[in-house]
């Protein structure tokens, strides 16, 4: 089953309330949305991507927040989805988000606990461009677009440092890199708005 951008815009506007707080949810339509543009910016250079999908997955990467304890949010979320009957690429989003570069440990927060299927999961998945570019827009947005230099302290201060934050932190600039060269600019111009938020 599919899901479209309303729909999950639905979802998350029926949960608020619901958990400790609403931040979430804000930084899931921020993602979306900064997840659209991208896809945008892409499609005017020749790339096909269907920007309604992006939109959607940016807007439910973090649903398992919805459904039980935040710190099981990419397991909770995955479940969720897939328990309601949606397509993978729509689960999948749940747990890829959280993840680069295909290793469990290069995520922010401190190295995640072992569950197997997590874990092989990531190291297996081919990443989707869809899934890439909510990998950044989640290491962009807070609930507006920032550099991912705020944002990543951001994270920083509020969960702490560990021995996985350094790599984690060069390959959300190596992702950044990755996205600039295939717009030919800096994508910070596609969000004016982040002057704004330095």
């Amino acid at each position: 089953m599919k899901m479209n951008s309303y729909e999950a815009l639905e979802m998350l506007n029926n949960a608020r309330g619901k958990t400790s707080h609403d931040g979430w949810i804000d930084h899931s339509i921020c993602v979306g949305n900064a997840a659209g543009e991208i896809a945008e910016a892409l499609n005017k250079i020749n790339y096909n991507l269907d920007i309604d999908k992006i939109k959607t997955l940016g807007y439910i990467h973090d649903i398992g927040k919805m459904v039980g304890e935040f710190k099981n949010h990419v397991m909770n979320g995955y479940e969720f989805l897939k328990n309601k009957g949606y397509d993978e690429e729509y689960c999948n989003i749940c747990l890829t988000h959280s993840y680069l570069n295909n290793d469990i440990n290069c995520t922010a927060g401190g190295i995640p606990s072992d569950i197997p299927f997590r874990t092989e999961f990531i190291k297996k998945h081919q990443y989707t461009l869809e899934e890439k570019i909510i990998n950044l827009c989640d290491l962009m947005c807070t609930s507006t677009v920032n550099t991912i230099d705020k944002r990543l302290i951001d994270i920083l201060i509020r969960r702490g440092a560990y021995s996985n934050t350094q790599y984690h932190v060069k390959e959300t600039y190596k992702l950044k890199e990755y996205f600039d060269n295939l717009l030919g600019y800096n994508l910070y111009d596609l969000f004016p708005e982040i002057k704004d938020n330095l």
